[in-house]
């Protein structure tokens, strides 16, 4: 009988030890392709470091010693109160095709892969980044959503938080102020420390700098969209679900101040006649990222993302009008839900908004509409977006994809053919 339970621990360490050295192998090969892209500014390094630390090395978030980590599902949980209560958000959202394949046998068929990512790393319990998250916040976003937060509170300390299918009625800002009190109490729990008017205060003087740096990375690709790769840019915004804020806050400062410079003397990242794309929908993920990397491998400049991973997650600060705790509470919950552009709420009317005003800041001439395998939500709205942008006369085509390579020749020649379509004619493809 020992023997027997020494071989099955043997197995267990076995599949483990596979599980490690694929998903590293994965993300070093993303990394590879996103280093190897031309024009990558220095001060790109340390983002890159960041995903390099989780992915490669298998180690924790990038944070001050002794601050407890809290693992996060969607942009709708403010960072600002984790901060607040004494620790460190870390945004969870899996985009490993390692752990979508162990979490595929968990999880249904039809359930997106980013969910079964998720269900994988859980499942597998080797990643230290998952692994020291004290606390889980699962936002009901989606049916996936909920199915997810059940399976993690077998598991872990979850709490799952109530988002209002509507945003425009003062009764659904209620319900998320509560749901924000309810989980500052779980908060409380992990880490002692008590909600306080300068808490919050603190933590939103924090954020605020970093949304500061943010809004001028933003400022400068309006001004000068062709100053970056878009690959570049969108592993420095992944970065960010792994980095503390001060850190992630200097290194940003870092590379505006590098893109500024090259831009005023001139350099480019891609070239002027380069036509160039928006990408929204589903979230990109790493080491998912084969789709921006063949945007710009196939000759397209990636200028504008419209995705939850992308600026749409740090660039709506708090407008803070009671200088009191309830205030600053009441702040948080609408500035989480209220300019939010996912399409999980009833009127969605914003996210069209945004998307044609990136049009104009960013000069886009194309755009591709991501869509994960089983993401319904994004699927729902496609129609809106071709409609729309069909009265514009600015083509746009349908991208679904899953988290595995097999599908990538296919992506290759669709994306190539709908980059010729820009130079030499518009319309839209599905």
């Amino acid at each position: 009988m020992n023997d027997y339970i020494s071989r099955q621990g043997s197995a267990e360490d076995r599949r483990k030890a596979r599980f490690l050295n694929k998903s590293s192998t994965t993300a070093i090969k993303y990394l590879r392709k996103i280093e190897d892209l031309p024009h990558k500014p220095d001060a790109l390094k340390p983002f890159t470091d960041v995903l390099k630390h989780v992915f490669v090395d298998m180690q924790g978030a990038v944070k001050p010693q002794g601050v407890p980590s809290v693992g996060t599902y969607c942009v709708m949980i403010p960072p600002e109160l984790i901060y607040a209560m004494g620790a460190m958000p870390v945004k969870l959202c899996g985009g490993s095709y390692t752990a979508f394949n162990v979490g595929d046998d968990i999880a249904p068929r039809d359930a997106c892969p980013l969910v079964k990512a998720i269900m994988g790393f859980e499942s597998i319990g080797v990643m230290p980044v998952y692994q020291e998250c004290q606390l889980m916040a699962v936002p009901i976003t989606c049916d996936c959503k909920k199915k997810l937060a059940g399976y993690l509170a077998e598991r872990r300390n979850t709490i799952a938080l109530h988002v209002p299918s509507g945003r425009d009625r003062d009764e659904d800002m209620e319900q998320y102020v509560r749901e924000l009190y309810l989980f500052s109490q779980k908060l409380t729990e992990v880490t002692d420390v008590e909600l306080s008017y300068e808490r919050l205060s603190w933590a939103c003087g924090m954020t605020a700098a970093a949304q500061y740096e943010l809004s001028r990375f933003i400022e400068l690709r309006r001004k000068y969209p062709l100053a970056i790769k878009g690959t570049h840019y969108m592993a420095a915004m992944n970065a960010i679900s792994y980095t503390h804020i001060s850190l992630w806050t200097r290194y940003m400062h870092n590379l505006c101040d590098e893109i500024e410079a090259k831009a005023k003397r001139g350099e480019m990242a891609s070239k002027e006649n380069r036509p160039r794309i928006l990408i929204t929908g589903s979230p990109i993920v790493f080491p998912n990222f084969k789709i921006p990397l063949l945007i710009e491998e196939m000759g397209g400049a990636l200028v504008a993302d419209e995705t939850c991973m992308g600026e749409r997650g740090a660039y709506d600060p708090p407008a803070i009008v009671d200088q009191s705790t309830d205030g600053i509470m009441r702040a948080l919950a609408n500035k989480s839900t209220r300019p939010c552009t996912c399409p999980t709420f009833v009127d969605n009317k914003r996210r069209v908004y945004r998307i044609m005003q990136m049009l104009k800041d960013y000069r886009v001439q194309g755009v591709i509409y991501h869509v994960l395998r089983g993401c319904l939500v994004y699927d729902y709205e496609y129609q809106v977006m071709e409609e729309e942008l069909g009265k514009l006369g600015i083509p746009i085509i349908r991208i679904e994809s899953d988290y595995n390579e097999e599908d990538v020749e296919q992506l290759r020649i669709r994306i190539e053919a709908f980059i010729e379509l820009i130079k030499y004619g518009k319309g839209s493809s599905k």
